[in-house]
Parts: C-alpha cells; sequence; structure tokens
C-alpha cells in the first residue's frame, strides 16, 4: 500500500517526511492525502504494478502544514457547526436508552459510515472556492445523518441551520465526492435528501 511506502521512505531515506496515520485499516482516515490526482487513504491504496512511479501530494485546497499534512481547523470546525450529537426535548426520566426500530436504525446506512477523513470536502470545487461558508459534503452527510435519526427531536431546527444559500445550496451535484470517498458513500444523495425535505 502507499502508506507502507511512506512509512518505509520515512525509516530508511528522510526521517523529516511528515505524513498523518494510525490505524493503517482504513478506519480513522488519517492517512488521505491525494494519490495520483485522486483523493484516497493511503492505506487502502495500492502502489501502482505499471507506470512511472506515484505522485503523492497533500490533499487539495487545504492550507499545508508540512510535507502531507493539511490544517483540519476549518474542515472539523463545520462538522462541530451541525452538531453532530442526539438532541432530545422531551427528557429522558426513566435514564434508559432510547430505543430505535430496525427500520429506523437502516435509514442512517449510508451515513454513519462516514470516518471524516475530508476526502469527499476536498474534491468539491465548491468547497475548494467556499471553504468559509459552503459546509461541504462530509459535513451535510452528518447533518443528514442526524435529521433522519427518528430518536431526535430537532430535526426542524436542523433543517433551518442548514437552509442557507451557501451553507448548503453551494452543491451542484457534480458528485466528485462519492468518486472520492474510500468508504463507498455517497454524501451528494444525503445532500439531495436534505434540500429535498427543504422543499
Amino acid at each position: 500500500m502507499v502508506l507502507d511506502a511512506l512509512i518505509k521512505i520515512k525509516n530508511e531515506v528522510d526521517p523529516t517526511l511528515t505524513f498523518r496515520r494510525s490505524c493503517r485499516e482504513g478506519i480513522c482516515g488519517s492517512c488521505a492525502m491525494n494519490i495520483d490526482g485522486c483523493n484516497g487513504l493511503a492505506c487502502l491504496t495500492k502502489i501502482p504494478t505499471a507506470g512511472d512511479g506515484t505522485m503523492i501530494t497533500p490533499l487539495p485546497h487545504m492550507f499545508v502544514i508540512k510535507d502531507l499534512v493539511v490544517d483540519m481547523t476549518n474542515f472539523y470546525n463545520q462538522y462541530k457547526s451541525i452538531e453532530p450529537w442526539l438532541k432530545r426535548k422531551s427528557p429522558n426520566s426513566d435514564g434508559k436508552e432510547i430505543l430505535q426500530s430496525k427500520k429506523d436504525r437502516a435509514k442512517l446506512d449510508g451515513m454513519y459510515e462516514c470516518i471524516l477523513c475530508s476526502c469527499c470536502s476536498t474534491s468539491c470545487p465548491s468547497y475548494w472556492w467556499n471553504p468559509e461558508s459552503y459546509l461541504g459534503p462530509a459535513a451535510l452527510l452528518h447533518a443528514n445523518r442526524w435529521i433522519m435519526d427518528g430518536r431526535d427531536e430537532y430535526t426542524k431546527e436542523r433543517l433551518d441551520a442548514v437552509n442557507d444559500e451557501f451553507k448548503l445550496y453551494r452543491c451542484h451535484t457534480i458528485l466528485n465526492c462519492a468518486r472520492a470517498c474510500p468508504k463507498g458513500l455517497n454524501p451528494g444523495k444525503q445532500i439531495h435528501n436534505i434540500k429535498s425535505l427543504q422543499a
């Protein structure tokens, strides 16, 4: 995998090479980078057997801290802005868990698997040009995850919070996000769902 090559380079060639990594199994999203022009996870991307080599660059349109490490502050602030946690208006008086039917749980498929690697957001032209105002595919996918959660009681407030010319409607359904997602998710579909609920 590309990550193995980077580790070998760091260990044997250039100890100053800087990149993020952790799980090495495509779960944490730490090793997201641009590999041969496509965003992906270095731990899941095979080194091509043919060709003249592999071009590895930081995620596009992000501030580079050093080598392959980019500043994720804005990305995480946007994720935080959608309040990604269960919100209830009625208190849980008996102190027990809030149950969810299998049917309601199935509605979250294709959203809860997101690992916040930012491959989708950094492949989106709308996010490139409006990173301070457009929430981007990852944050909007998670917004829809909580909008669709039957246990959450702030659906209207969540919809109102993203109903903005820039926060939501900068998405032009190019679907680079779906092509870039290493988990095979489709953020564009989730953004479309939010837009349809706004209508």
